[in-house]
């Protein structure tokens, strides 16, 4: 999909069941490397960096088969320890891959992950905690080898930031290495949770998930099992998001209310009435929407950065000014000259944003620069006067599975092309 067309102006409301985790579904992937048998994971969405991730798995050695929304991979015989630059560079995630092939193989050569350009993600504490399980680690150029000789055994770490994808990778090589392995500061989104209980289904012994401090008792082997990844509560947020920008009303399907608590307080300070029942979430948006006030992003339980740029469209028509810190990733607000392009009125200084809210944006032509700021964009063009194209809307598709036809679902006006 290389652009979106959006033509705004539609009150959205209907019914939208919502897609498996992208941010799930990745580290999963990578755990089945751990696995030398077959693994089923179910409710896996169909993403640019889901199809990424399959292509290394298969250089790999893996076999990997989908049907429908079920993905089955066999890493029974891998055969490569080496993932080419060309498979690194497609996707940040890659990286997850590091601690399963040091278990599996004891070995691995890799270069510096892709991903998108929202700014600095080093892999250093990817690296150190590898080396504190036995890992030697040379670098030439950015190609980075690393060595086992004795393979992986466990250690106690610290993590001086709350990583997700360090803490992740130190889960997946720790649940097969030699003894126990004592995490600290480790990062607590559900996807960690989610995780930890697919290997757990497989064997590994791992208490602690979803807390500050993990334990990981290795084992020998671990066996395959069938397993559902989480709902994708970045993709459930954007939703309720263009739903509330257009004044509109929308019944959320399939989601865990407890993994939404970061954002929901927002959603009502804005004017939003939301209530929860059974497994779904229901929105009911004012006419407009007044100022949230300030969002300070954080790492979980805090407000997430990745629906910080969904906020940030809201508050561009909202009845006020709205701030927002930004404390994960200091390019998040590279978005805001394409928003500034439909008429919105941001001031940038910093780290932090202040939106002063307009009575109505306007269609323009807009770029965008990353899977989140571009979701946002088409969020914000549902309730522009006229029409909006996105370019670059490949980026999307790297997270959320067919968001013109899940957005068409609920009334909007929106199409690829």
């Amino acid at each position: 999909m290389a652009e979106l067309t959006v033509t705004g102006g539609r009150r959205l409301m209907g019914e939208i069941t919502v897609q498996g985790a992208k941010n799930s579904a990745l580290p999963l992937l990578a755990a089945t490397f751990c696995i030398p048998a077959k693994c089923t994971l179910q409710n896996m969405p169909a993403l640019s960096d889901v199809s990424a991730t399959l292509s290394i798995l298969r250089h790999l050695g893996c076999t990997a088969r989908r049907e429908g929304q079920s993905i089955t991979i066999d890493a029974t015989t891998p055969a490569r320890y080496i993932i080419p630059e060309s498979l690194m560079r497609e996707l940040r995630s890659s990286i997850f891959l590091l601690g399963p092939l040091l278990a599996r193989f004891g070995r691995a050569e890799i270069f510096a992950p892709g991903g998108c350009n929202i700014g600095a993600r080093p892999i250093d504490l990817h690296l150190a905690a590898m080396k504190q399980m036995g890992a030697t680690i040379r670098q030439t150029d950015e190609k980075i080898i690393l060595r086992v000789p004795r393979g992986l055994h466990g250690a106690d770490i610290n993590l001086r930031f709350p990583s997700v994808g360090a803490t992740e990778n130190i889960i997946m090589a720790a649940a097969i290495a030699r003894g126990t392995t004592q995490l600290h500061g480790a990062a607590r989104e559900p996807e960690i949770v989610d995780l930890a209980d697919f290997l757990n289904r497989c064997g590994a012994k791992i208490s602690g998930a979803g807390k500050s401090d993990i334990v990981i008792e290795g084992v020998r082997r671990l066996h395959g099992c069938t397993y559902q990844v989480m709902p994708d509560r970045i993709i459930a947020s954007s939703c309720l998001s263009a739903a509330a920008l257009t004044g509109g009303e929308i019944l959320l399907r399939g989601v865990n209310h407890a993994h939404l608590a970061p954002v929901l307080p927002a959603f009502r300070r804005m004017g939003c009435r939301v209530t929860a029942v059974n497994d779904a979430l229901h929105l009911y948006a004012p006419r407009r929407l007044v100022p949230f006030g300030a969002l300070v992003t954080a790492p979980y339980p805090g407000f997430p950065t990745d629906s910080q740029s969904a906020f940030l469209a809201m508050a561009c028509t909202a009845s006020g000014v709205s701030r927002i810190k930004e404390t994960i990733f200091e390019s998040r607000f590279h978005q805001a000259r394409e928003f500034a392009k439909m008429g919105a009125h941001i001031a940038i200084r910093g780290s932090q944003a202040e939106i002063y809210g307009v009575p109505r944006l306007h269609g323009a032509r807009v770029k965008a620069m990353d899977l989140r700021g571009g979701a946002a964009l088409a969020v914000a063009a549902l309730g522009a006067h006229g029409q909006t194209t996105v370019t670059c809307a490949e980026l999307i598709d790297r997270g959320w599975e067919d968001i013109a036809g899940t957005l068409r679902r609920i009334g909007a006006n929106i199409a690829p092309s």
